[in-house]
């Protein structure tokens, strides 16, 4: 994928504000970001939005996606039925950059309940400015892949 990396946002309605908070800061950081909301506060399942936002991902739309529900855990569940989403949940920076490095993770879910606007900027950077590390990890990772098939 060349030119601007285009990210993908989603979130039920509970995240709406902090989801909008990031899409700020990662535009701030030159990535191009792809907000499918939900736009207004009712209620929205989170499965719908997880699997919508990670079926960018999966095609190749979007080259990584953040997701947020009010623990991140559903959503999340959600989004790892897309064959090809690696997503992991976190509430803090180590493991949203080792789940980049070892785990070559495509999607990063956010608990609005769980962590406030500073943390999640901070979670946000750690997995965006991590990379894959390859090596061992290629193994395990393709062996989490073929569980896909």
């Amino acid at each position: 994928m060349s030119g601007t990396p285009r990210i993908v946002l989603s979130s039920d309605h509970a995240a709406i504000p902090l989801r909008r908070a990031i899409a700020a800061h990662v535009a701030g950081l030159g990535w191009e970001v792809v907000d499918i909301g939900p736009m207004t506060p009712e209620s929205t399942p989170y499965p719908e939005r997880g699997t919508e936002a990670a079926r960018r991902v999966a095609s190749g739309d979007c080259r990584l996606g953040i997701i947020l529900c009010g623990t991140g855990q559903g959503i999340m569940m959600a989004a790892n039925k897309v064959k090809g989403i690696r997503c992991g949940v976190c509430s803090d920076a180590y493991s949203a950059r080792m789940i980049r490095q070892h785990n070559d993770a495509n999607m990063l879910s956010l608990g609005a309940r769980v962590v406030g606007e500073g943390l999640a900027l901070d979670i946000v950077d750690a997995f965006l400015s991590a990379e894959f590390e390859g090596g061992r990890h290629a193994t395990r990772v393709a062996m989490i892949a073929a569980l896909d098939d």
